[in-house]
């Protein structure tokens, strides 16, 4: 019995160290102007979500999941840096990132991973010679969209303009899914970042998604319907995945860039879409990984569309890159594990004040491809450099700082608190019982958005 044992140990601990070895995949996923109660788990009388509520069921939810901003590039930029979206100047939407910023997938491709984008890009330009596409910012392969577009889509694929047919959800993850098949094919750790398109305005749902809501509002069932598209796109890479037998192996995160608009949306939330009350930010979240997270949770510690990027870096088992500049988002693998209890570090919100950048992402690929066709491709424009300095005396905008339960909440007159514990709809201002606390929180608050002008002014790239 002993040389039996003798004999087996080697070949066991050899079985053991490869599967602990063995680099899990990511895919994070994103909705487009989704609502924090825009669920059925989260008791939407109205809307149909059986794969996100069977996620909800086996995996983590996040009740308190933020994204970095109220609307969407700035969020996008967060989930891809870990850092705050000004610091890395994407104010609003269709900024780019700069170009000294380090993003997760670069970071993962040192790591060993393929890289993927697929669906809204929203950061810039997606000419392939662009300083801002997503070629250029770490990923391998990618068919994307400036800005969000609808059904029957049109993307730039690695540099050239394609259309995919289909619903707009459904088309998105198809095209993601040829890379995905071709990865687990070559058992090649990936990351796939797959943003949808939808609920984004203007709402047109296909008819299979439209019939459960046929007694609903006319513009209700369209956005209804583009939601269930969502929901039935993840259900297909869900089966995929176990089809793939990599599902074990792979976190599947899905969130949402800001909150909703729609009545309902906030699912009691005060606020919405554009400003940084809780229906503003506060987003719905599941993390779905059956090899690590094997029974279904719930968990009410804030977390934040940036902890992405430190969370995947220790989920590889990669070290933070040396040039690394300052993160806001932190590592949420305790949390996974189930070892946290509460969250360190505060977390800061600023609305810089500042104007929108909106063209139309059709528009922008129909002119794209008529160039290519013609074999007269323009030079993409320069974009994502440090233009100008900024004061580090003010702070234009709404601005909010979040510890624990408690969330301060600046915009114009005297700052506001919150316990959100108690008060998650924001009705109950708390500011004159607290007067101490307000007077921490804000000192905090100033000194974050310092630190983050430094960024902005170019201090972490030199």
């Amino acid at each position: 019995m002993k040389s039996i044992l003798a004999t087996a140990f080697p070949f066991t601990a050899l079985i053991v160290a490869t599967l602990a070895a063995k680099s899990p995949n990511f895919i994070l996923a994103m909705a487009d102007d989704q609502g924090w109660g825009e669920m059925g788990y989260q008791g939407h009388k109205d809307l149909k979500t059986p794969h996100f509520d069977d996620m909800a069921k086996s995996g983590l939810r996040f009740d308190r999941f933020y994204a970095a901003a109220p609307v969407c590039s700035p969020t996008r930029a967060s989930c891809l840096t870990g850092r705050h979206p000004n610091r890395v100047g994407v104010f609003k939407w269709g900024y780019p990132m700069r170009t000294g910023e380090i993003t997760i997938a670069e970071a993962l491709k040192k790591a060993g991973y393929a890289t993927g984008h697929f669906g809204k890009w929203h950061l810039g330009s997606v000419r392939a010679d662009s300083a801002a596409c997503p070629g250029a910012n770490g990923f391998d392969e990618w068919a994307s969209a400036p800005n969000f577009y609808e059904n029957d889509p049109l993307f730039s694929h690695n540099g050239k303009v394609i259309e995919v047919k289909g619903e707009s959800s459904l088309a998105t993850m198809e095209i993601a899914l040829r890379w995905i098949r071709k990865m687990a094919e070559e058992d090649q750790p990936f990351l796939a970042v797959i943003w949808f398109g939808n609920p984004h305005g203007p709402h047109i749902g296909v008819d299979e998604f439209l019939a459960p809501y046929a007694k609903q509002p006319k513009g209700l069932q369209n956005f209804y319907a583009e939601i269930t598209g969502m929901d039935a796109a993840m259900g297909v890479l869900r089966k995929e995945l176990r089809e793939l037998k990599i599902h074990e192996d792979t976190a599947l995160w899905y969130t949402s860039d800001n909150g909703g608009l729609k009545p309902n949306s906030m699912g009691g939330l005060s606020g919405k879409k554009g400003n940084l009350l809780e229906g503003g930010i506060r987003v719905p979240a599941i993390l779905e990984w059956p090899a690590r997270i094997p029974k279904p949770r719930t968990t009410a510690i804030p977390c934040n569309t940036s902890d992405f990027y430190p969370t995947l870096l220790e989920l590889a088992g990669a070290d933070l890159p040396k040039d690394q500049p300052p993160l806001d988002g932190i590592s949420l693998v305790s949390l996974i594990d189930d070892k946290a209890k509460t969250r360190e570090k505060a977390m800061g919100f600023w609305d810089f004040k500042a104007p929108g950048r909106s063209r139309r992402a059709r528009a922008m690929l129909e002119a794209l491809r008529k160039e290519q066709q013609a074999g007269e491709q323009k030079p993409a424009l320069k974009e994502g450099h440090v233009e100008r300095q900024y004061p580090l005396n003010s702070f234009p905008g709404p601005a909010a700082w979040l510890d624990g339960d408690w969330k301060l909440l600046v915009t114009k007159g005297p700052p506001k608190l919150f316990n959100l514990a108690k008060d998650m709809t924001e009705k109950n201002d708390l500011a004159d019982q607290h007067p101490e606390k307000v007077a921490a929180m804000q000192k905090a608050l100033l000194a974050w958005q310092r630190s983050v002008v430094h960024s902005l002014n170019g201090k972490d790239y030199k």
